[in-house]
C-alpha cells in the first residue's frame, strides 16, 4: 500500500490555515462581552451566516432562518454580519502569515494556503514547530483560533486542517497518508461534489483511500483532469499550483449580493444584478484584468439556482457592455412569479487588454471609454464606491438590500470615528473600548 503515495515525509512543506468559526469569532474578539456565548450573524440576510461554536453545540446550522434559531435557544445573540471589519482582520491574517513565508496564497477570506518548505531551518526549529509559530501568533494577535492542515500538498494540507477543530494543527507526512484517507469519505475530499462522489459510490469507491488505491484504467473514463489532479494530490504528489500573488493570478472575480425579503420584481432583481456587474467590472479595472466570458446567477427563494454562461465577442472589463450583453439572458431566466433572493455575477477567463490596435477603428472607441471610466473611478474613489452608477441599477442603489429589522447595520457603520463618513471609513476595525 504504501508504494501508492509519494515518498519522504515532506517533500513539500504545505499549510492550510482555516479560521475557526471565522465572522462570529470576529465580533466576539471585538466584544469580549459575547466570548462563551452563542453568536449568529446575518440578521441583514434572515438566516444564519455564521455561528460561534457554542452555537453550533446547540444544534444551530448555517442558513437555518433566525425564527427557527430562537425556538432552539431563545438567548441566541444575532448580529448584523460586518464585512468590513471581517475584511480588515483577514488582511491581519493574511500578514501574520506573510512574516514566516511569502507564499501565501489567500484562498478565501478567512483561510489560506502557505508554502513552508525550507522554511524550519532558519527558524530553528521542525515544520511542527513553524505552524504552531503561526497558529499561536494569530490566537494572541486576532483574539480568535485557527485550525492548520500541514502536508506536501495542498489538497492533503486542507484536509488536516478540518480534521480537528476548534484549535486543531493536524500533520499528514506522506508515510501516514493512508491512515487519514481510510477514515475520509469521498465525499469530504475538496474539489469532488455531490454527483462525482455518487459516481464513484456507484464504482464501489467510498474512501478517499479507495479513490487512491482504485483502477486509473477504469476510472479515466469518467473522470476529466480535475479529479485526476486531486487523486494525485491524495497520494503526496503536488500538482496543483501555488498562487502566492492571489490578485495577480486570480482566474475569476465574483460578486454575490442577496436580499431580503425575496422579490418577484425583475426591475429590483436585475438591478440588483447590475450593481454586482458594476462592482466586478471596478475589481478587473484594478486589477487591469478583462473578461472574455461571464457567469450570471439568480436564486430563488427555494435556493434553487438559474445560470447562464455567456461568452463575449471581445474582453471587456466596461460595465455598460456587460449590462447589454447580460440583459437578454437574464430575461431568459427570469420567471414571472417566481421569488428571488440573491443574484451572482463572475467574471472568467480574466486577461491583460490587448495593446495591439484593429483596423477598423473600434481601439479609438475603447481608448475612449477608458479614460472615461478612469475619471469615474477616480471620482468613486474619493467620494464612494457607488456614488456613479448605471441606470439599471438605481432600484439596488437607492433601496435597502435587507428590509425591516433584517435592514439592521453592524456596530462600525453606527458608530464613526472622528473624521469618518458612511461611506468612507479608517481601515481599522472597533474593538474592547470602542467609542460610544
Amino acid at each position: 500500500m504504501s508504494a501508492q503515495f509519494a515518498s519522504g515525509a515532506y517533500p513539500r512543506a504545505i499549510l492550510h490555515i482555516d479560521g475557526d468559526a471565522f465572522f462570529a469569532s470576529c465580533e466576539q474578539s471585538r466584544d469580549p462581552a459575547l466570548r462563551g456565548r452563542p453568536v449568529v450573524t446575518g440578521a441583514e440576510r434572515g438566516i444564519a451566516s455564521s455561528m460561534s461554536y457554542e452555537a453550533k453545540a446547540l444544534g444551530i446550522t448555517r442558513a437555518m432562518r433566525l425564527h427557527e434559531i430562537r425556538k432552539i435557544c431563545p438567548d441566541v445573540i444575532v448580529l448584523p454580519s460586518d464585512y468590513e471589519t471581517y475584511s480588515l482582520l483577514s488582511k491581519r491574517f493574511f500578514d501574520i502569515v506573510r512574516r514566516y513565508t511569502p507564499d501565501v496564497e489567500e484562498y478565501s477570506i478567512d483561510e489560506c494556503f502557505a508554502d513552508i518548505t525550507g522554511w524550519h531551518k532558519p527558524l530553528r526549529t521542525d515544520y511542527h514547530g513553524v505552524a504552531k509559530r503561526i497558529q499561536e501568533d494569530l490566537r494572541r494577535e486576532l483574539g480568535f483560533t485557527f485550525s492548520i492542515g500541514l502536508a506536501s500538498t495542498k489538497v492533503l494540507a486542507k484536509m488536516g486542517s478540518k480534521w480537528k477543530k476548534p484549535y486543531g494543527l493536524t500533520m499528514i507526512p506522506n508515510r501516514e497518508i493512508h491512515a487519514h484517507l481510510e477514515q475520509l469519505p469521498i465525499q469530504a475530499v475538496w474539489g469532488i461534489g455531490p454527483r462525482t462522489s455518487d459516481l464513484l459510490n456507484r464504482h464501489g469507491i467510498h474512501t478517499a483511500l479507495d479513490f487512491v488505491l482504485s483502477d486509473d484504467c477504469r476510472l479515466d473514463p469518467f473522470l476529466s483532469k480535475p479529479f485526476r489532479e486531486i487523486r494525485s494530490e491524495l497520494r503526496g504528489e503536488s500538482v496543483l499550483p501555488f498562487q502566492s500573488d492571489t490578485r495577480l493570478t486570480r482566474c475569476s472575480i465574483q460578486k454575490m449580493k442577496t436580499f431580503t425579503p425575496a422579490s418577484n420584481d425583475s426591475r429590483f432583481v436585475f438591478a440588483q444584478l447590475a450593481k454586482n456587474i458594476e462592482s466586478a467590472c471596478m475589481r478587473a479595472r484594478q486589477y487591469g484584468l478583462e473578461a472574455g466570458k461571464v457567469l450570471i446567477l439568480l436564486r430563488t427563494q427555494s435556493f434553487e439556482d438559474r445560470v447562464a454562461e455567456i461568452d463575449l465577442s471581445r474582453p471587456t472589463y466596461f460595465a455598460h457592455e456587460l449590462l447589454s450583453v447580460i440583459k437578454p439572458s437574464f430575461d431568459r431566466l427570469f420567471s414571472p412569479g417566481t421569488f428571488y433572493r440573491a443574484t451572482m455575477i463572475t467574471l472568467l477567463e480574466l486577461r491583460a487588454p490587448d495593446p495591439q490596435p484593429d483596423l477598423f477603428g473600434a481601439s479609438v472607441r475603447i481608448d475612449g471609454f477608458r479614460r472615461i471610466y478612469e475619471s469615474i473611478d477616480h471620482v468613486r474613489a474619493k467620494y464612494g464606491k457607488h456614488t456613479i452608477h448605471f441606470g439599471p441599477s438605481f432600484d439596488a442603489h437607492h433601496h435597502t438590500a435587507h428590509d425591516g429589522v433584517r435592514g439592521s447595520i453592524p456596530k462600525r457603520m453606527r458608530h464613526l470615528l472622528k473624521g469618518e463618513t458612511a461611506r468612507r471609513h479608517l481601515g481599522i476595525p472597533m474593538f474592547a473600548g470602542e467609542i460610544d
